[in-house]
This record gives C-alpha cells, sequence and structure tokens, in this order.
C-alpha cells in the first residue's frame, strides 16, 4: 500500500477541500537482530526506536514531544521473512543514523507527500488502532477520580468503536457524546477487522498492555479538513505505542 497520510493542513476552497503535507518513513529492519526483537517485545522500547529519529528537535524531557513533531508510527511483521517494517509518519525530517547498520535489511525510504483531498473523494485506508471504552468510577468515588479503560476483543464490539467516529454528511466534527469524528463515512458491514496481539512493556512499565485491532476499508471523504485532522493526529488512544495512525491511499 502506498502510505499517504499528513501532519499539516490548509483548506484550498469553501470547506470543500484541503490540503495535506507530511514526511513518511518506512523503516525495514531485521527482526532477528536484537535491536529489532527488543522492540517487537518491548512496546516501550518500539517508542524509543520510533522517536531515536527526532532527537534535538524539542528540549530533553518535553512531555509532548511526540505530539509537538507530529509523530505517529504502526508497524507490521513478517515471521517468515524475518522482517520488521516501521512507517513513521513526522512533521519535521528524521535521522535514522542511531539505528544500528546491522538492524536494517534496507536502507530507509523517505517519501514526502502533498496531496489534497475533496468533499467526496473516495480511499483505501488501513489503521491499527486501541480500541477502549471507558468505565465510570462506583458511586461514592472520590471526586476527580478516573474511570478505567477496558479493551474491547471483539470484533463486532470494534466495529462499533469505529462507526461512532464515523462523520456522516452534513454531521459536525464532534459527535453528541464527545467523541471527535475523523470526516469521513462508510459502510461499516464492508469492513475487514482483525484482532492483533497485545503489546506490553517489562519492568518499569508492568502496567503497560495494549489491545489493538487492524481495520481496513474504504472511506468517503464527507469533511476535508476534520478528515485532514484525524491523518495528522490519529484517533484513539496509545498514539505513542504505534497506533491511531491512518494511512491512506
Amino acid at each position: 500500500m502506498n502510505t499517504t497520510a499528513t501532519t499539516s493542513h490548509a483548506p484550498t476552497g469553501p470547506g470543500g477541500a484541503a490540503r495535506f503535507v507530511t514526511t513518511h518513513t518506512l523503516l525495514t529492519l531485521d527482526a532477528r537482530h536484537p535491536f529489532a526483537a527488543k522492540s517487537l517485545i518491548d512496546a516501550q522500547d518500539m517508542h524509543r526506536t520510533v522517536m531515536s529519529g527526532f532527537l534535538g528537535w524539542v528540549d530533553n524531557g518535553s512531555p509532548d514531544a511526540r505530539s509537538q513533531m507530529g509523530i505517529l508510527s504502526t508497524w507490521t511483521v513478517d515471521l517468515r521473512q524475518a522482517r520488521l517494517n516501521l512507517v513513521v509518519q513526522s512533521s519535521v525530517p528524521a535521522d535514522w543514523s542511531n539505528i544500528p547498520r546491522g538492524a536494517l535489511a534496507e536502507a530507509p525510504e523517505t517519501l514526502t507527500v502533498d496531496r489534497t483531498f475533496r468533499t467526496g473523494d473516495r480511499v483505501d485506508f488501513r489503521t491499527v488502532v486501541n480500541p477502549v471504552r471507558s468505565i465510570p468510577p462506583a458511586p461514592g468515588s472520590p471526586l476527580k477520580t478516573r474511570g478505567t479503560r477496558v479493551a474491547h476483543t471483539r470484533p463486532e464490539h470494534v466495529r462499533t468503536w469505529f462507526s461512532h467516529r464515523l462523520q456522516p454528511a452534513g454531521e459536525p466534527a464532534v459527535a453528541p457524546n464527545g467523541v471527535t469524528r475523523i470526516g469521513a463515512d462508510t459502510d461499516t458491514e464492508r469492513l475487514a477487522l482483525r484482532m492483533l496481539p497485545r503489546v506490553s512493556s517489562p519492568a518499569p512499565h508492568k502496567g503497560l498492555r495494549i489491545a489493538r485491532a487492524e481495520i481496513k476499508g474504504t472511506l468517503t471523504v464527507t469533511d476535508p479538513k476534520t478528515f485532514v485532522a484525524a491523518l495528522t493526529q490519529g484517533i484513539g488512544h496509545a498514539r505513542a505505542y504505534s497506533c491511531g495512525l491512518i494511512l491512506v491511499r
């Protein structure tokens, strides 16, 4: 799939079009190399691998470094060929010289994308998401007690989760229940859904366990500006851990 997403946008017409400009890097790693193998078994290490390409752009320790640089990522692994394929989206250029040369199965491939989307455009898409729902605190809980996030584990529940983020023509960018929509619509029955293995991290991140699901299909753009925002910012939770990036072609 030719990957196309965006990290900047500007309307090009009276509500009917929006422009995308972004940088994508495809990293093809040898999954047998210790550097890549560690990223596969440790979600926090995968995050460090992604962020290692962007040293120096923001102050060290900045709590929102990833979002400042517009970084989103997604990955797949081909166990038969022992290849880890990592796509990284960013608003600034990356420097992958910190990745050990022996870990690279191929040289990094960088693509600059400049594309305009218009109302009514149909695009094929793929995304890996962290589909969760929030359970409110029990009655009588202290003020400011946070709800609990519970992962959806069945494809039909993921389908419903995604449908809540769709935006039929004429509907606002934010649903009545507060969910941010994606500026596009689709027939949810035609979506291809697949539950993926959870990713986790050992100490000191023992509580980090991320449910994942892959969604593929075709979207019809209904609100170009909102659609670009979804491509720019990603959807759902766990965006620091390679979830939420929407790739379109």
